[in-house]
């Protein structure tokens, strides 16, 4: 009798070895953003639970979560997180999950990222597919590794169909935007997201409304005023306003500018409600790649 007490006892403590973290389900992966989440979803498919922690239309910089999504947090297989910075509203969640024994994945770190101003990080990777690409296998890897009863090959599968359909997309967007006249390729956004889609397909960004690479920052009256002499100057037709974010403030630099400057949204941070333009990344990048050719084309 004491030796199957025994036996039971050790076959418990090889099941509590085989949890992730703080006694957590192995077999689970946990995104922060609504734009990873759809990723990781295309490379996961059916083979593990995928719960996203930021709903539609949201601003990545300040959505906050419950205390039931922490916890999902600290019992992850795997968290999959930007990693440069982008969710500030939940930063301390995620380390905090990492200190207790969860992967975590900050998909930035994987992209070669670059800088903004005053060289911090720029955590906007998704403007770039290629980047994305990347990210994919970065996420199928990190899978395969940590979520449990997910088969290989089915990840593997996944992550290339899916590689393969942002490479058509990256062809679209350079096809798309070499119909956009060189001198007309300059960008005017809510704030700094723009920068790895400018370096790939050969766009200038001007600037921002908002400074910074946050939607917390503000700008000031001097900010405002400088950034209508650039408008002025470069002669910008449209300026790119986030969808998920008052456009206020664009409308006010583009009454300074003292010119007829159109603004127009934007999916930048997050994809909306399905039915809403910009459902998946996909659809995403597509809906942004007819607005920005359309704004900066139109007579």
């Amino acid at each position: 009798m004491r030796r199957r007490v025994l036996a039971l006892f050790a076959v418990a403590l090889v099941a509590a070895a085989g949890c992730s973290g703080s006694g957590g389900n192995n077999a689970s992966v946990v995104v922060t953003t609504n734009i990873l989440g759809d990723i990781t979803r295309a490379v996961v498919g059916d083979q593990a639970e995928v719960t996203v922690l930021m709903k539609p239309n949201a601003d990545p910089h300040s959505f906050g979560i419950s205390a039931q999504q922490a916890a999902q947090v600290e019992r992850a297989g795997l968290i999959v997180y930007n990693g440069l910075g982008l969710e500030e509203g939940m930063l301390r969640t995620v380390r905090t999950a990492e200190e207790n024994g969860v992967p975590a994945l900050p998909a930035g770190e994987r992209a070669n990222p670059i800088s903004h101003t005053g060289n911090a990080p720029d955590p906007h990777f998704w403007t770039d597919p290629a980047r994305v690409r990347d990210v994919v296998k970065a996420i199928a890897d990190e899978v395969v590794a940590h979520v449990g009863g997910v088969d290989e090959t089915v990840i593997r599968a996944n992550a290339e169909r899916y590689r393969g359909e942002i490479e058509a997309l990256d062809t679209m967007m350079t096809e798309k935007f070499r119909g956009i006249p060189p001198e007309r390729r300059k960008l005017v956004t809510n704030h700094h997201v723009f920068g790895y889609l400018a370096q790939r397909y050969g766009f200038e960004v001007v600037g921002a409304v908002i400074p910074g690479g946050t939607t917390l920052a503000s700008p000031s009256s001097s900010d405002l005023k400088a950034l209508a002499d650039v408008v002025r100057t470069a002669g910008v037709p449209v300026v790119f306003a986030d969808s998920s974010q008052p456009d206020r403030l664009a409308r006010v630099l583009a009454e300074q500018a003292g010119l007829h400057v159109t603004v127009t949204p934007l999916f930048s941070e997050s994809l909306s409600e399905p039915g809403q333009g910009a459902a998946t990344y996909l659809e995403m990048m597509r809906a942004n790649t007819e607005s920005i050719t359309t704004g900066l084309t139109r007579s």
